[in-house]
């Protein structure tokens, strides 16, 4: 669930970025779905790292799940999760600081959640239970990755006409 909030708010990110919005749907709706779906995928993010921690059936401890490549289990993978959510705090981060940092600065540290994602499509799987063998599961990874390849290619097709 945290990879699908994760993937609406990153394509309503590169949406956004395009201008759409209609009379019955404006660009601050637009701009406060984006905002309230990342801090969603964020609580979700959380609880999926919570849960990890506290259930005995893999040995992931709370430095793990912050430190790339500190875990035993798995560590390219789990590595994979721990910058996902990095990057996600930093987003995060410098999201809320945006008018102090400046437009620049925060753009730049906020292309990064193209890495969060990335890295959380990855890290899904490569170390999800459901990711490789489950229909269903496979079938939700390739919806995220054509949601967003969708909208890249908008966005990018957009800019590059004249």
């Amino acid at each position: 669930m945290a990879l699908m909030l994760l993937t609406t708010a990153v394509v309503l990110g590169v949406v956004s970025v395009l201008r759409v919005h209609s009379p019955r749907w404006p660009r601050f709706a637009l701009s406060q779905l984006h905002r309230n779906l990342a801090l969603l995928a964020l609580a979700f993010g959380c609880v999926h790292v919570l849960t990890s921690v506290i259930d005995s059936f893999v040995p992931i401890t709370v430095a793990d799940a912050f430190v790339p490549f500190a875990g035993s289990y798995k560590p390219f993978w789990l590595a994979l999760g721990t910058i996902g959510a990095d990057l996600m705090l930093a987003v995060l981060i410098t999201t809320a600081l945006r008018r102090r940092l400046g437009f620049q600065a925060w753009r730049s540290v906020h292309m990064l959640s193209y890495g969060c994602w990335g890295a959380s499509v990855v890290h899904s799987i490569g170390i999800g239970s459901d990711a490789r063998s489950a229909i269903w599961a496979v079938m939700i990874v390739a919806a995220c990755i054509g949601a967003v390849g969708g909208a890249v290619v908008q966005r990018t097709a957009s800019t590059s006409t004249p």
